[in-house]
């Protein structure tokens, strides 16, 4: 039943009428934090004539790119274990809020070629709005607190560094890790230092969760070696911490060494880092940004 309720809203939004003549293409940019779609219409093979029909061309963009957006978004992954189209089978989430999405998204307006052959328009849906639409927490989960806290210092923010292949936990693989809307940072005794809910409730419906970047912004030529954007975000005595290994069935879950976890937790400071989120996570730059046509 529940795989016949995807099955229907597939249908709904996955036949598109014009698709011979129109062209699509997008892209889920982590680092960016939007997801960039652009349609393109050739006005001779959908049979459209301008003047007179360039508002119908542009009405079949905007359908066009609905279609797309909508099978994208149920395919987004939302944790290590779900996408948004599994929170719909379970309840969780329904298709009028995902249309409400891509409703949201922002337009350029449709452009004609200069050759007057197309007709093309771009759309830009923010991630952070997915990810406030998903947000159901009102009060913040406990931090775990160590029974023997080790001495550490007061950090600024918290980088974690996972951008090589790492070992997959219970799995004989190593991979790279790819984002998602709500990772959560394991230690190597499997205790959940972080998850969405550790968000205080304002904060994770108003500000970036979790920040993605490249390599190259911690290794920025200037004093504190970070990129002016990053340095506002974590300070300049961010706490930086390499992941050793994956977990989830998408590698999506870092897991830390427990001494890192410890500096974290034994600490109020760094406790609040994490109701803060004032996280940033390093991946590699392939799995940043994925095309898809």
């Amino acid at each position: 039943m529940h795989k016949a309720f995807i099955f229907c809203v597939l249908i709904a939004f996955g036949s598109p009428l014009y698709a011979q003549a129109a062209s699509i293409t997008g892209a889920v940019d982590w680092g960016a934090r939007e997801i960039n779609v652009t349609v393109s219409l050739n006005l001779k093979s959908a049979g459209i004539h301008i003047p007179s029909g360039r508002a119908q061309a542009a009405r079949i963009l905007h359908s066009e790119y609905g279609h797309f957006m909508n099978s994208l978004l149920l395919s987004l992954s939302v944790n290590s274990a779900t996408t948004i189209g599994d929170l719909i089978n379970q309840g969780e989430f329904s298709a009028h809020q995902v249309e409400a999405l891509v409703q949201s998204a922002r337009s350029t307006g449709p452009v004609l070629s200069t050759d007057m052959s197309s007709l093309q328009d771009w759309y830009t849906i923010d991630i952070d709005t997915i990810s406030t639409a998903l947000i159901r927490h009102t009060t913040v989960s406990n931090i775990p607190r160590s029974l023997m806290p080790v001495p550490t210092e007061a950090h600024t923010g918290i980088i974690i560094i996972a951008n090589n292949p790492l070992p997959v936990h219970g799995r004989n693989s190593t991979t790279l890790a790819v984002p998602t809307l709500f990772p959560k940072i394991w230690d190597t005794n499997m205790n959940l230092i972080y998850e969405r809910n550790t968000v205080e409730p304002l904060r994770a419906q108003s500000s970036t969760l979790v920040t993605y970047i490249s390599p190259e912004r911690i290794f920025y030529d200037s004093p504190s070696g970070m990129d002016e954007d990053l340095l506002n975000l974590v300070g300049p005595n961010p706490l930086r911490i390499i992941a050793r290994s994956l977990f989830g069935i998408r590698p999506a879950d870092l897991i830390i060494d427990r001494d890192d976890a410890l500096r974290i937790i034994s600490s109020e400071e760094n406790r609040r880092l994490l109701r803060e989120s004032k996280m940033v996570i390093v991946l590699d730059s392939s799995v940043l940004k994925v095309t898809l046509h």
